[in-house]
């Protein structure tokens, strides 16, 4: 299993909110899974309010170069829940997306999407709370192993 962090800081929004500012920090947890024929999984991590609506796109981690099965942003579409709520608007490429979010509510969820060619398609969602250290979890049960959302000042 390879843990793939994702860190963002909000340092954008201290002059808006001193108060608010923080980092996040996000830890995804890929499994290698024994199959005779493995492929890596794109991931798609991303913010999203208690009503499901998309906030911001931290990371999407796909394959970048053209192979013999054509161009990996081909396959993006394939992690359908993150596509829906944004990823079709994106220009790419898309490798590594981090950014501050929008003006800071209370709640939120960090949402990870992982799809696998000839592999299963697995959607995580850790709520969590902006505003004050925090660290919230949850565990994938196949394509996705822990992912862990850490809040701090």
């Amino acid at each position: 299993m390879r843990l793939l962090p994702i860190v963002v800081t909000t340092a954008g929004l201290a002059a808006a909110a001193p108060a608010l500012a923080a980092d996040l920090s996000v830890t995804v947890e890929v499994p290698r899974l024994n199959t005779a024929s493995y492929h890596r999984p794109y991931v798609a991590a991303w913010i999203e309010r208690p009503d499901q609506t998309a906030v911001q796109t931290l990371a999407v981690w796909y394959q970048q170069t053209r192979n013999n099965e054509g161009d990996g942003k081909d396959w993006l579409k394939d992690l359908r829940t993150w596509w829906r709520k944004g990823g079709r608007a994106m220009s790419l490429p898309a490798d590594g997306i981090s950014g501050a979010t929008r003006a800071p509510g209370r709640q939120y969820n960090l949402v990870v999407e992982a799809a696998r060619e000839l592999g299963g398609r697995e959607v995580v969602r850790v709520p969590f709370r902006w505003g004050g250290a925090n660290t919230a979890d949850a565990s994938g049960s196949t394509e996705l192993g822990a992912v862990r959302v850490t809040v701090s000042r």
